[in-house]
């Protein structure tokens, strides 16, 4: 018997001498494209279409073949085709309504990619109808949301998902795609919020939920009323733990599986074999693929919804340490520890035993470790938003009163083995003898490790500006509580010493591209946060007597700065406001240097000593404060809070046109197969 095989539509037998036949659907397919009505001839055409196995190469392609006037032709048959797409999704048979959803898929990517230049309104008549669109489109929304909300074939609700990220993603502005309004009006919140809800559907479709609820979040967001930003801002607390434990424990899986990845590779113990001399190369750096779309549905979870932020302090065991499952408990939900897209590979759930023996950890610490990876390497755009993103949450959190009770409270510490970039001036830390601390002092950490670890030639002063701010936040809150964090603050005000020598050596190269001036300023004023509220904040007097002591040594850091900015201050130039600004700032500082000096040297002079001791410069510091006269100044504890529509808004719009284009990527034909759907309903009954 003549074998057959199927390429591009056709059944084409081995034999030459016949002429190649084309499958049932193709055949049924190119009556649609003619412009008479198919069920004329076939009563029973719309009901058989839909038991074929879709072609959705050929359907796609045959669309974009035609040019507009062809299509315009055949107007009246793609909306009878779309019709009834839409009354299959209501059948009791899966194959059909399978096929009816591949179908649609074909048919709003087919017509979009060929109106492309065309107006929203255009494609919605071409596909609908105007006079039926608003129906059609309830049925639809209404369909999906029933098909999502059921209990039935998780394929199912796999392919509901993908047909709505198409119809989200057709554009790459999304908020040029006019038919999201009807998606506005006819909304799925609550089905998106049921999958997170329920870890059977989480852990298969836990990713395109939270992509898609990102998303439309952002359909129109500074223009109108959008239903998912308002329904987002007032989730309840059981929801809002179920979002916040799927994206985070996502995360989580990435960084997991690179830290392991690291640590037991060949790679690993050949770098422990060659030593420290290359220390410092990028291939030793662990990476993560950044997930731009995970990270934004948390930035919006944060930013509209304290609750979220709440949910961030729940404890759990840390994830990693079990290996075995047990019976699952009524009271413990099972955890899921997330997929990577675009593989449809389904991670098996592990409850979570309340083992005394085991660690405990929260959503935070998750937050902050995958931060850690993410945030060293911004050579790279993706990676730069990644860290942006990152640094926005962080901003967010370190604005809400609630969030910064928690990580200042004493009473709840932690272990946080942040990941740290290999330098060659610094041995690895021992991860081992990690202290147990607030977890303030984990994100200050992070700070740091950014600020020493980002000098660089392509400066990122963006991401500079937002760490310092997040520092800047956090002081003004212990300031008003007065709490005293037990931190190893030098590290701090050595990091941002090296950063503002970073700055003048690199003046001219970095002023061509930045106003370093602003950088430089923010930094003057969080030690003058320190000199004038430090006592408030700092955890013994000793560690004021030490702010000094590094304000001392490193004098000659503070002067060149003075000398560069009373430079540029007293010259018609464009940083002539920027410079002066600093130059005012640094007048406590000078004050310092100009009192202390002095009297060191005197110290030294008398006691007949050519260098001091550490300890003999704290006592000459704590001899004479009596004497020190420092100049109040407003406002160093004040800041402008986090507003995205004001600042934020340029980069959003195209972070989302980046997401929208890769998630449209993705959903490429493999991934909207049929051939596993097909297996799982095997018989029409």
């Amino acid at each position: 018997m003549a074998q057959v095989e199927k390429r591009g539509g056709l059944l084409r037998k081995s034999s030459a001498s016949k002429k190649p036949l084309k499958e049932k659907v193709v055949l049924m397919y190119d009556e649609i494209f003619m412009t008479e009505d198919p069920s004329k001839c076939s009563p029973r055409f719309w009901e058989e279409l839909f038991l074929m196995k879709v072609n959705l190469e050929y359907l796609e392609g045959k669309l974009e073949s035609l040019d507009g006037e062809e299509l315009m032709k055949i107007k009246d048959n793609i909306n009878c085709l779309f019709q009834h797409c839409i009354q299959a999704l209501g059948e009791d048979h899966p194959i059909r309504v399978v096929n009816a959803l591949q179908t649609l898929c074909a048919l709003i990517r087919g017509v979009h990619q060929k109106n492309k230049s065309t107006s929203g309104f255009d494609i919605i008549n071409m596909l609908m109808g105007f006079d039926k669109a608003e129906l059609c489109m309830k049925n639809l929304m209404e369909s999906l949301d029933s098909l999502l909300c059921a209990e039935g074939s998780e394929s199912l609700k796999s392919l509901c998902l993908k047909l709505l990220l198409c119809l989200v993603t057709v554009t790459d502005n999304i908020s040029q795609n006019t038919i999201l309004e009807y998606v506005m009006i006819n909304s799925i919140f609550e089905a998106i919020l049921q999958i997170l809800s329920h870890p059977p559907s989480r852990r298969e479709h836990g990713y395109d939920a939270v992509v898609l609820l990102a998303l439309l979040v952002n359909y129109r967001k500074y223009e109108s009323v959008n239903p998912y930003i308002v329904k987002l801002s007032i989730v309840d607390d059981e929801a809002t733990l179920n979002v916040s434990i799927w994206i985070l424990f996502f995360l989580f899986r990435q960084y997991k599986d690179k830290e392991e990845e690291h640590q037991s590779g060949f790679f690993s113990a050949l770098t422990n074999m060659v030593g420290s001399m290359f220390i410092a190369d990028a291939h030793e750096k662990i990476s993560v693929q950044t997930n731009e779309a995970i990270l934004l549905a948390l930035y919006e979870a944060v930013h509209l919804n304290r609750n979220f932020i709440t949910v961030l302090a729940q404890s759990h065991p840390e994830m990693g340490l079990v290996t075995t499952p047990v019976s699952p408990a009524p009271t413990t939900p099972a955890t899921p520890l997330g997929t990577t897209p675009p593989s449809s590979d389904v991670i098996s759930s592990v409850e979570l035993p309340l083992d005394a023996d085991v660690q405990t950890s929260n959503l935070l610490i998750t937050f902050l470790k995958y931060s850690s990876i993410v945030m060293q390497d911004t050579k790279d755009e993706h990676r730069l938003h990644s860290g942006k993103l990152c640094l926005i949450i962080l901003t967010c959190i370190a604005e809400d009163q609630y969030a910064n009770a928690f990580l200042h409270d004493d009473n709840m510490n932690f272990r946080v083995n942040l990941h740290r970039m290999p330098m060659r001036h610094r041995k690895k830390a021992a991860d081992k003898n990690l202290p147990c601390r607030p977890l303030v002092c984990a994100v200050l950490d992070l700070m740091v490790e950014f600020i020493v670890t980002h000098m660089m030639k392509e400066f990122p002063m963006d991401l500079y500006v937002r760490c310092i701010q997040v520092v800047h936040k956090l002081l003004c809150y212990q300031k008003k509580c007065r709490v005293r964090l037990h931190y190893t603050w030098r590290e701090l005000w050595s990091a941002l010493i090296n950063l503002l020598k970073f700055l003048m050596s690199n003046e001219t190269v970095l002023l061509a591209k930045h106003n370093i001036f602003t950088l430089a300023l923010m930094i003057v004023n969080l030690f003058n946060m320190f000199i004038t509220y430090g006592d408030t904040f700092l955890p013994t007097p000793s560690s004021y007597d030490e702010l000094y002591y590094e304000i001392i040594r490193m004098h000659q850091s503070f002067d060149n700065l003075y000398s560069m900015v009373l430079r540029l201050s007293t010259n018609a130039g464009q940083w002539k406001e920027a410079a002066s600004k600093v130059t005012h700032a640094l007048v406590n500082i000078r004050a310092i240097i100009n009192h202390f000096n002095p009297k060191i040297e005197s110290y030294a002079a008398v006691n007949h000593i050519s260098q001091l001791s550490e300890e003999q410069v704290l006592e000459v510091v704590r001899a004479n404060y009596d004497t020190l006269t420092l100049k109040l100044q407003d406002g160093l504890d004040q800041y402008e809070r986090y507003s995205e529509q004001h600042k934020e808004a340029a980069f959003f719009k195209e972070l989302v046109r980046s997401i929208s284009t890769n998630v449209r990527r993705n959903l490429a034909f493999h991934t909207l197969s049929q051939e596993v759907l097909l297996k799982e309903f095997s018989t029409i009954s």
